[in-house]
């Protein structure tokens, strides 16, 4: 059964499009409500009312709402339910510039850009009346949409669902997915309340070409993992005029850049697929202002995609490619101030230092047994106060937490500390390894053969989706040993940031991702394709979900 979904999915994503669902905005309070509201509006939810909820987040900042809603089929019925998920918020809306008030109009906005001056792809595609324009259209209300028709076909055709079908629709995911977090104890609940099996999850994020002239759509099987691995480098101070007596971190720092950025022997390659490189993210030193002396310290952090490495593993790697830097800033020290010793006819000092790299943990642990209850006190202390700056992020919380416990170091010659200091988005492989992974490759596997006759585009399965999304958070591929790695590495974790594991390999689901294809993401020309999101997309997610609930099985 080919659903007629095309209109009804473009009119849903028209009507979230329009509202401005900002991150970490007011916005995200206005679609929660929009959306519920929408669904209460259906006498399925007026008839069964506890079947729609509208969840505030919890632990978290800012008030906002995640909406969940199920069905529960009459087909066959049966305990085996499937999750769709997809998130309300976008990023902002600064790029659109002098469009900024018709980011969020898609009309409006693709009649302006008509009369701009366009890069040629981007006019062709809007001349074509084949793709939507506007802020979210991709990134993902249009997947949003699908998944509220499909709630909204199965509201009023209970008779045609075999078993049950539960939709969460998040808030956060651009940020800190305080969204998905939270809904993770709801998801819990009603498995206990209506004795859910959860079988399967289906996102519905956005799908790009991977290259210039890729054709394919490409589902995916679970989903990259993302890290951040921060460093907090330390030299020896002194004064300009007598550079060569101290080392800028600085110095040490641009080395340490210099050998992890874009290297791709950090590279993670699993079942054929390979992350992209890291890249840095932020590379400062910590002086609170200008003077004539070198600076005490430095901080990096890079993004850090893994497919198969571990949090574990990954620390490892980068303290060896930590002590690589450190070992060749020191030798380019050492040379060119002998170099200058020669030119400016003075006597060459050998410098004592060497490489000196730990690990957050192994800093912490020495502290502890070296000062004991006198230094955990004043760290809870110092925390604390950290904590009544709402400007401070996780980031430079991490970074002030561990340049207060450096300063009780006995040996504060230069040093690398490596860290993480912000949201640990878990990979996760989708391979097979179980029964219910197994009947989620083949449901998408038979879906995508029974679709494909139908569509032009080649329809391509791969393994992991390539952006960081929600999807991370309803399983989990790491073992206790690979989370301790973040929690024992974090120094914000259990006060500026926290993130309850156990609640997701609780519910640990196999999570695949069908999702709306086009262009520009996060740019000002994000665009989204109409015949693949709004028609294939429905009801591929459609196929896949009553493959699941097949009573056969």
């Amino acid at each position: 059964m080919k659903l007629s979904c095309r209109e009804e999915v473009l009119h849903l994503t028209n009507q979230l499009v329009h509202i401005e669902s900002v991150v970490n905005t007011d916005g995200e309070r206005e679609i929660s409500s929009a959306i519920h509201t929408l669904l209460s509006s259906s006498p399925y939810f007026k008839k069964n009312p506890t079947y729609l909820l509208k969840q505030q987040t919890v632990d978290d900042e800012q008030e906002r709402y995640n909406v969940i809603a199920f069905v529960k089929g009459m087909k066959n019925k049966s305990d085996k339910t499937v999750i769709l998920m997809g998130h309300m918020d976008t990023v902002g809306i600064e790029d659109y510039n002098h469009l900024k008030d018709k980011a969020c109009n898609p009309e409006e906005l693709m009649n302006t850009l008509r009369s701009e001056d366009l890069p040629p792809t981007v006019n062709a595609q809007l001349q074509s009346g084949e793709y939507l324009f506007g802020r979210g259209v991709l990134d993902m209300k249009s997947g949003v949409a699908s998944h509220l028709y499909l709630l909204n076909y199965y509201a009023e055709h209970p008779e045609e669902l075999e078993g049950n079908l539960l939709v969460v629709i998040e808030c956060d995911e651009e940020d800190s997915s305080h969204g998905i977090l939270s809904a993770l104890k709801t998801l819990k609940k009603l498995r206990e309340e209506h004795n859910f099996d959860y079988v399967g999850a289906i996102n519905a994020d956005f799908v790009s070409p991977r290259f210039e002239g890729d054709q394919n759509r490409y589902i995916y099987k679970g989903t990259v993992g993302k890290l951040l691995p921060s460093f907090f480098i330390t030299g020896a101070e002194t004064h300009v005029g007598s550079c060569f007596e101290g080392i800028d971190p600085n110095f040490i720092a641009a080395e340490l850049t210099k050998e992890i950025n874009y290297n791709p022997d950090l590279c993670d390659e699993a079942f054929g697929e390979t992350t992209v490189p890291p890249v840095s993210l932020k590379q400062m030193d910590l002086k609170p202002s200008y003077t004539v002396q070198t600076a005490l310290s430095s901080y990096v952090y890079y993004n850090f995609f893994i497919h198969s490495w571990s949090p574990k593993d990954v620390l490892e790697k980068l303290k060896a490619h930590a002590h690589i830097a450190f070992s060749n800033a020191l030798d380019q020290f050492k040379a060119r101030h002998k170099l200058f010793s020669q030119r400016s006819q003075q006597a060459y000092v050998e410098v004592p230092w060497k490489s000196r790299v730990m690990t957050y943990e192994e800093m912490e642990s020495s502290l502890v047994l070296e000062h004991g209850k006198r230094y955990k006190d004043h760290m809870t202390s110092f925390k604390e106060q950290l904590l009544l700056d709402p400007e401070l992020d996780t980031r430079m919380f991490a970074a002030r937490v561990v340049e207060e416990s450096w300063k009780w170091m006995d040996d504060r010659s230069p040093a690398i500390i490596l860290f993480y200091s912000s949201l640990y988005s878990p990979r996760i492989d989708v391979s097979g390894k179980d029964k219910r992974e197994k009947k989620l490759i083949d449901a998408l596997e038979e879906s995508v053969a029974q679709i494909q006759p139908e569509y032009k585009h080649p329809i391509v399965v791969r393994n992991f989706f390539p952006y960081i999304s929600d999807m991370s958070f309803v399983a989990l591929s790491d073992d206790e040993a690979g989370i301790n790695a973040v929690s024992n590495n974090n120094p914000g974790w259990g006060t500026k940031h926290f993130v309850n594991y156990q609640d997701i390999r609780d519910v640990n689901v196999p999570v695949i991702n069908i999702g709306p294809y086009g262009f520009d993401a996060h740019k000002q020309y994000e665009r989204m394709e109409l015949d693949y999101s709004l028609e294939v997309v429905p009801n591929l997610t459609n196929l896949v979900i009553q493959k699941l609930l097949d009573h056969k099985d």
